[in-house]
């Protein structure tokens, strides 16, 4: 009896052990998140002028491009000269709340490869062998595809989507005052689910290596998996055909890649069993 209760004690001893273990992963974690945001916090003047309102002035690297596009096709309307609103500040606050919000969301972008490398080096000692080995690159893959995500939402999503929105009036004398607010969390949205979504491969990778997921069962529900898609754009991007095209397109492709990549995972688990054999 005495000896049952000093495994026990072991045991619970031990669970408390990873407990405080997973603590100190999230602190750290959280506090790469923080010393990010306060850099950013600092920076206010880039931060603002240069990275969060870009997509608010023609001279922004998309526009320009698309501009450049314009001229070798021949097609002027591709060249954005003006972008018609203005934005207004209606709170007392609301300047002072949406520089730290900001800050927090640089912060989390930022520190993303390192917080989720902490989260990872609590996880993996927890894996078997073959699984370890199988999950070899994980933070690379995750922090490329998330980093992909978020320059595809600031670069292309974000910028389409406010010049859509800022261009689209239903009458001329109606004009498009916006607030801070609207604006911010429009760009901040797409730019994160971006991010977010397209971790898809990754996610399929890992659900193909548990055995959750296959081709054949990716392609029987490719048809759901679209509507699923064209839901979650229109939930995610703004009320408008365009942003929830802009937001789909890329993740139906990365569903098409998925399958793609589940069948690689196939292939190579059918290998190593019939070697086995």
């Amino acid at each position: 009896m005495a000896e049952e209760e000093e495994i026990a004690g072991e045991h619970e001893m031990s669970f408390i052990d990873h407990l405080e273990e997973l603590r100190w992963h999230i602190v750290r974690a959280l506090a790469s998140i923080v010393v990010f945001a306060v850099g950013a916090f600092m920076a206010k003047t880039f931060v603002f002028h240069d990275v969060i309102l870009g997509p608010s002035r023609t001279d922004f690297y998309t526009y320009r491009k698309l501009c450049q596009l314009g001229n070798y096709l021949g097609n002027k309307d591709l060249c954005i000269d003006k972008i018609s609103f203005t934005l207004q500040s209606r709170e007392m606050s609301s300047q002072f709340t949406t520089h730290i919000t900001v800050s927090l969301i640089i912060g989390l972008i930022l520190a993303f490869p390192y917080a989720f490398w902490e989260i990872w080096r609590f996880i993996e000692p927890g894996l078997y062998p073959n699984e370890r080995k199988n999950s070899r690159g994980a933070v690379f893959f995750v922090t490329i595809l998330f980093l992909i995500g978020v320059f595809f939402g600031y670069f292309i999503a974000a910028p389409l989507s406010i010049n859509f929105l800022a261009s689209y009036t239903v009458d001329p004398s109606i004009l498009n005052e916006f607030d801070l607010s609207s604006y911010i969390g429009t760009l901040t949205r797409m730019t994160l689910a971006c991010g977010i979504m397209f971790e898809l491969p990754m996610i399929v990778y890992f659900l193909a290596k548990a055995g959750i997921a296959s081709p054949e069962l990716m392609r029987l529900y490719r048809r759901h998996a679209i509507v699923v898609i064209l839901i979650v754009a229109a939930l995610i991007s703004p009320p408008d055909v365009l942003s929830m095209t802009i937001f789909a397109l890329p993740l139906i492709g990365l569903y098409e890649v998925s399958i793609l990549i589940a069948k690689i995972v196939q292939r190579n688990t059918l290998r190593r069993l019939n070697q086995s054999t």
